[in-house]
């Protein structure tokens, strides 16, 4: 069985954030809030980026690499 994605949603009425795990399909489906409410939003999360991205190689020629600013 593959992962769920897990969003995180907020609600307007109380401001409470929770987390819905579901399919990408149903990634924008309206999720109501634990505590009753149907205004709610989904938030952009950063949750499934956990990795590091390598720096980019220097000696590029960009402006602070390549000794353009003076």
């Amino acid at each position: 069985m593959s992962d769920v994605p897990t969003y995180e949603f907020r609600c307007k009425a109380c401001g409470s954030t929770f987390d819905v795990k579901r399919s990408m399909d149903e990634a924008s489906a309206p999720a109501p809030c634990p505590n009753g409410h149907d205004d709610t939003v989904k938030l952009l999360s950063m949750a499934g980026l956990s990795g590091k991205a390598d720096a980019p190689a220097g000696g590029g020629g960009g402006c602070c690499g390549g000794g353009c600013c003076s």
